[in-house]
This record gives C-alpha cells, structure tokens and sequence, in this order.
C-alpha cells in the first residue's frame, strides 16, 4: 500500500543530527566551539578563593550526599581517559582518515598511563582507604574530565595534526617532553606513595593490636600526619606539583601552539592552586606552624 499523500516517506526525511552524534564525539565545528571556551576554565575557579567548601579528602564532611570514596573517585576520574578514547576511535571514520600519526597515539597513551595510575590502580588496589566525596565535588569533577577528554581527544583524533608531515621538526621538542614528562609522572607516583604509607603503616600496628587484644581494627580513613620525604621536606603539595610538571611536559609533546594540552596545563593550576593554599592553612591549623615549619604550600621557596 502507497504512503499516504500528506505524510513523508521515512526514507526521506533528512538525517536529524543528534546530540550523540555532534557532541559525543564531537563534530569539527562543536570541538572549536568547547577547544575555545575551555581555555577560559579559570575564570570560573575564582570561586574557590572564596570559600573553603570542598567536601572531599582531608576536608570531607558528614553529609549524605557523601559517595563511597574509592568508587566515586575511579567513577569522576575515569570519564576523560575512557572520552580521548572514544574520540580516537569515532572521529577518523567522521573525518575519512585513514590513520592517526603515532605521535597522535603516544601523546594519547601517556595521558590513558597516568589515567590508569590515578583513576583506576590508586584508588582500587593502592590506597589503603579514602575519605567520601561530596556528590557536588563528583559532578564537578565528571564535568571537567569529560569536557578536557572531548578538547584532547578531538585534537589527537583529527582535529589537530592528521600527517607526519604535521610533527615535523618537532622531534627534538617531543623526546624531551616526554623525558619531562616521564620522570615528573615518577615524582607523583613517589610523593602520593608517601602519603599512602602512613595510613599503610598505622593500619599494620592496627592490626597487630587488633590480632593481640581482639579488638576490632579502627580503620584509617580519617589519618593524617605531616609527610618528610622528597619534596615534603619543601613543600606540603608535591604531588601537585609534579602533576604540572608531567602536563607541562605533555604540553612540549604536543609542541607550544598545542591549545588543548596548554589550557589543560592551566586549568589544573587553577583548580588545584588554590587548594593547596587553602591545604597548607588546614595543616597549620592541625599540626601548628612550628610544626609545618618553612614549608610552601607548592612551589618551594615561592608558594
């Protein structure tokens, strides 16, 4: 039976782009649109110098909006790791490339190692406990690695350099950002493992009291002492620090007119500078300055 008159034919309607289909991935003209905005992320994080609100770690609170912290941690790290990849896997077929260079995959590779490291080995076999995280800080957090993984994998899955052709004369600048990069990745695995082994070694004497006086272990989640080696004997953030010094190296790899690796680079340091600062006043007030010491709260000698 024919259609009837005053009704199309599906075959044809035109194509009606979803919101799947030009955001996730993105299209051409939605990734310039998020690549531009995100390098105005700043903006936004002026917000935390004006409120010590941040419902997470050290500064959890009782709430029940609180989410177990080990899950909610692999859960609202994950999403920008498991994004580049998706890009890389869709937007050569939109594109119609027939291959992304290998410079491309190593720049993709060692942000997924440190995704790896962060989202999935930390909290799952590594930390001995976490604090819970606020659902506020979860969403924030899911929102921001989603948006940082559509601008880099855009820009690694063909909206930035499509050839070899396009890393030419940048060999020199890649081997060394990937040196920096690489011992800066080492210097934050050290510094959190720092951290990890005070709540691993108080947990041992737990149990060993737990075993001799069967009384139940008391758990970690709450521990906190002041870290002395490496960096700790500078500053009380680190990690932190090496966590800029691994995307600055990132940023040579993908050579200085790389937008998404430098607005990553800035946006870290505007979320995360001002924790630190208000991180070094927590530990003051906890441990006492004369404990603290000359220590910065980031940069030594400086912050």
């Amino acid at each position: 039976m024919a259609a009837p008159q005053n009704q199309p034919s599906v075959a044809l309607l035109p194509h009606l782009p979803t919101l799947v289909d030009t955001w996730y991935p993105p299209s051409r003209e939605h990734w310039e649109l998020i690549n531009y905005a995100w390098q105005f992320f700043p903006l936004f994080t002026a917000v935390q110098w004006l409120t010590t609100f941040y419902p997470s770690g050290k500064t959890s609170i009782d709430s029940k909006l609180n989410l177990p912290g080990k899950w909610a941690w692999l859960f609202m790290e994950i999403p920008g790791m498991l994004t580049v990849l998706y890009c890389l896997f869709t937007i050569p077929h939109q594109e119609n490339l027939p291959t992304i260079p290998w410079a491309n995959w190593t720049m993709a590779g060692i942000y997924c190692l440190h995704y790896t490291y962060r989202a999935i080995l930390s909290p799952l076999l590594l930390n001995p406990s976490m604090s819970p995280i606020h659902a506020t800080v979860f969403l924030s957090a899911f929102a921001w690695q989603v948006t940082n993984g559509l601008v880099i994998g855009g820009w690694l899955a063909g909206y930035g350099p499509t050839t070899v052709y396009d890393w030419s004369g940048k060999l020199y600048a890649i081997e060394v950002g990937l040196v920096f990069w690489g011992w800066s990745f080492l210097g934050n695995i050290f510094h959190d493992d720092d951290l990890r082994e005070i709540r691993r070694s108080a947990l041992r004497r737990q149990k060993e009291q737990a075993r001799k006086e069967g009384k139940p272990v008391a758990g970690v989640e709450k521990l906190y002492m002041l870290p002395k080696n490496g960096l700790f004997h500078y500053v009380l953030f680190p990690h932190y620090l090496c966590e800029w010094l691994e995307w600055a190296g990132f940023w040579m790899v993908g050579g200085w007119d790389c937008v998404p690796a430098r607005s990553f680079l800035f946006n870290e340091i505007a979320t995360m500078l001002p924790r630190a600062l208000q991180g070094k006043q927590w530990y003051v007030e906890k441990f006492g300055q004369e404990k603290v010491g000359s220590r910065k709260a980031i940069i030594p000698g400086l912050l």
